[in-house]
This record gives structure tokens, sequence and C-alpha cells, in this order.
């Protein structure tokens, strides 16, 4: 898929198949994940451009703190970036005070061949980088949502909890909904 096709990426539009090698062993580095491994469940799918960076880690170790809420939410996070496994685990391995993000409670996904950042419309040809971008699939397949910053710019748990939660409301939510509230 080229750069250009990633306009084909849309809210209410099936997602692009993944198949990426992940740390959900982080022995042996060789368990990949796809799409379909999510099958029935809200998927939280976020990027961030490379590990032992600023901002990156607070994101990963934020979703990772929140992670039994979004299970309680049938919701299931996977974060991505360009990076190796290699450099995923290491990044684990690295306690958080030494610029690492310990141990994580969903797996690191690497986009190494930059296929799915691309498929995603999400990656910087110039750096190999992926923009920080953020997609939440529903049990179908579905992009409900999706929201892509500057790589320096952190996004919100909250925010996105709350927009899951909205999601999966099944009304219309104003502005500042937020659970809990009555739908329009």
């Amino acid at each position: 898929m080229t750069s250009n096709q990633h306009a084909q990426l849309q809210v209410g539009k099936p997602v692009p198949d993944f198949s990426m090698l992940t740390t959900k062993n982080l022995e042996t580095l060789e368990e990949r994940l796809t799409l379909a491994d999510y099958r029935g469940k809200w998927l939280i799918l976020f990027f961030w451009p490379f590990d032992f960076t600023h901002v990156c880690p607070t994101e990963v170790t934020s979703f990772s703190d929140h992670i039994e809420g979004f299970r309680d939410l049938d919701c299931e996070v996977l974060g991505a970036s360009t990076d190796s496994v290699y450099t995923h685990r290491a990044w684990i391995n690295t306690p958080r005070d030494q610029n690492g993000i310990g141990p994580v409670n969903f797996p690191l996904a690497s986009d190494y061949n930059k296929e799915t950042a691309r498929a995603y419309g999400i990656l910087d040809e110039k750096t190999g980088a992926a923009y920080r971008g953020l997609f939440i699939i529903d049990p179908d397949g579905i992009l409900r949502y999706q929201v892509v910053t500057d790589m320096n710019v952190g996004r919100s748990v909250d925010e996105t909890s709350r927009v899951l939660q909205a999601l999966q409301a099944g009304g219309l939510c104003p502005a500042n909904w937020k659970p809990g509230m009555k739908t329009l």
C-alpha cells in the first residue's frame, strides 16, 4: 500500500489487517498478533514514534497502568512502533527510572517493516517513524475512532477511555459526555 492509499482508512469502515511480531512471549519474541486475534473484543491500537525517547514511555506506561479499566470494558490494548521486538524487550527490561518502561500489561508490537503504520496512514516516510496514531476498533474490525497527533504530543488515556465508553453507550453522546450521563 502506498502512502497515498491511507486515505481509505475511514471511521465506520473495516481497518486493514495486520500481522506483527510482539512481546507477548518476552522470551522467544516469536509470537505474532493479527487483527483476527482481537475479533469479538474492542481494540485500542496505538503507535508511538520510537522506544527510549521522552514522550513515548509516558503513554505506554499510562496505558499499562490503566489496563484493568480497559479490560473491564471488554477492550484489549496493543501498542506498536517501528522499532524491533528486540528493542521493545530491552525497553521493557529497563526500569522506568532509567528511561525504560519496565514490565507492561499488554503486548508491544514491532512494525519493523512499516507495513501497518503505512496502511494506517501514520508513517513518516522520511524518518521511518510512526506518528502518534490511536485507533479504536470495534469487535467486528470496524474503525470507530482515530486520532493522530504530532510526534511531540502525548495522548490522554482518560480521554481514550471516555471515548471508548461513549462508543459502547450506543446512543448520541453530547460534548463533554462522561460515563453515567444520559445520551441524547
